[in-house]
């Protein structure tokens, strides 16, 4: 027994590298504290995007002890300096996580205090949190009461829970599958239909829906498919729509689809991850009519509310359905359900093991209150438009005007037009002042704005059309020759 203790002592001595005393975390702490006002405050004159590959073999794991200065030194040069730079305001090319430094204080309180946020049982504070948060969001959207909800880590997550719970409400499995039809537009995101295919759904029929000129899904369409696949012998039971395009920026006319939806029975579930939050806005409030129609709603905190990656809701009507897929229970589990009456986290998720992602969200709520966002958004949506006639003003073209902060442009030429405009984006990215994407619409190449980080300033705007035109004057000149 002796010396069984004395190895047991050796290993705590050793082990005890993992908990450093408060002077030792004191010194930490600062290191660590003046790296970020480093990075925050070199911000504004760092640029957007960085061709640049990552250097493999610093990240190495080995024997090894660095100190943390190098340690900060490798994330500094290989990560942060690499690649899309997502806490810049010059981040124009996808739909940014926000990064807002409130988020990242309550981050580092849920690490320290190590809270697990799946069962009551465990953390009643942390889930209590979670569901006033859900609240919130129900009463934003016009949900009821009664809705089941979850924090997720994204909306991928968010849509997977959704469109499940349309799986699992309309009974659509075995033979089932093939004959069952979904609707939805060309530009949905890609996540839904990923969603599909894990949830053994890879079989199913997809109608995708024509879009007017504005890309909105015609209700009419959807109607007409709707009847003819009925007449047909199959079996309509989705429709998917958004509540705000990456492509575009565009919003579905919700209430029009949810009214045919709701008519025939179709579970009505709206991915509205990037643009649900600009229901806020007075600018745009009137797009979400019809969100409330929802069987299931995807929304992204970590778009549209500014904080770092990691944050996305769902909202569900009938809790049933979810919680056929997704309650579940084990033996070393029976003491943690004493409530029946109670939803726990883990019961509407894929998640057992849950983050308690609540304090991210909380706490900047808590702190600057729900005005400052909302001057964000509606600043976003501001800036889009003056971007768009900066380009004009510049010779540009620009796509229609945008339902929120999304647009689309290109420099016209009589030859030789998206050959021009993809060298275009590649001197963008090379350049890396600002970082901006490019898509097709109908088949033509585009270049892609959005306006969703919470640095991105007028200062920002002006900065991106000064590239722009001096990229395409130089380019002019190159293909005159």
């Amino acid at each position: 027994m002796d010396d069984l203790k004395k190895q047991i002592l050796a290993l705590s001595k050793i082990s005890s590298a993992l908990e450093p005393s408060e002077a030792q975390r004191d010194g930490i702490f600062k290191e660590v504290q003046q790296y970020a006002n480093t990075f925050l405050n070199n911000l504004p004159s760092t640029k957007a995007y960085s061709p640049e590959k990552a250097k493999k073999e610093v990240f190495s794991i080995t024997s090894e002890v660095k100190p943390l200065k190098k340690i900060l030194e490798i994330y500094n040069s290989e990560v942060a300096a690499k690649g899309i730079h997502p806490a810049s305001g010059g981040h124009l090319g996808y739909i940014p996580g926000g990064g807002i430094y409130t988020s990242a204080l309550a981050d580092y309180l849920v690490d320290i205090t190590n809270e697990y946020a799946g069962l009551s049982f465990a953390s009643p504070g942390a889930v209590a949190m979670e569901h006033e948060l859900l609240n919130w969001m129900k009463s934003l959207f016009g949900f009821p009461e009664s809705a089941i909800g979850n924090l997720t880590s994204g909306g991928s997550i968010a849509n997977m829970i959704g469109l499940t719970s349309a799986r699992d409400k309309h009974k659509i499995k075995g033979a089932k599958i093939e004959k069952s039809v979904v609707y939805l537009s060309p530009q949905l995101h890609h996540s839904c239909l990923k969603a599909l295919r894990i949830i053994g759904l890879e079989d199913i029929i997809i109608r995708h829906l024509q879009l007017d000129s504005n890309s909105k899904i015609i209700p009419e369409d959807f109607s007409e498919k709707l009847q003819q696949d009925k007449e047909n012998g199959l079996e309509p039971f989705l429709l998917i729509a958004s509540g705000g395009t990456t492509d575009t920026g565009a919003v579905d006319p919700l209430k029009e689809l949810g009214e045919i939806a709701n008519q025939n029975k179709l579970w009505y579930h709206i991915d509205a991850a990037y643009g649900g939050f600009f229901i806020l806005t007075e600018q745009r409030k009137k797009l979400f009519e019809g969100i409330e129609m929802a069987d299931s709603l995807a929304v992204d905190p970590h778009k549209g509310l500014f904080l770092p990656f990691g944050l996305g809701a769902v909202l569900v009507k009938d809790k049933e359905a979810v919680f056929h897929s997704h309650h579940h229970s084990a033996n070393y589990m029976q003491d943690a359900h004493t409530e029946v009456s109670r939803v726990d986290p883990a019961d509407v998720s894929p998640e057992l093991t849950k983050h308690f992602r609540a304090l991210r969200l909380w706490l900047p709520l808590q702190l600057h209150g729900i005005a400052p966002f909302t001057a964000c958004l509606e600043e976003k949506l501001l800036l889009t438009r003056y971007f768009r006639e900066k380009m004009l003003d510049s010779g540009f073209k620009v796509g229609p005007e945008p339902d929120l902060s999304v647009t689309y442009f290109w420099w016209p030429r009589d030859e030789n037009e998206d050959e021009f405009n993809k060298k275009v984006l590649k001197e963008i990215h090379e350049d890396g002042t600002v970082f901006l994407s490019s898509t097709l619409i109908d088949g033509k190449f585009v270049i892609r704005l959005a306006v969703l980080s919470f640095r991105t300033k007028i200062e920002t705007i002006d900065r991106a059309v000064e590239v722009l035109i001096s990229i395409v004057r130089k380019l002019e000149i190159k293909f005159k020759v």
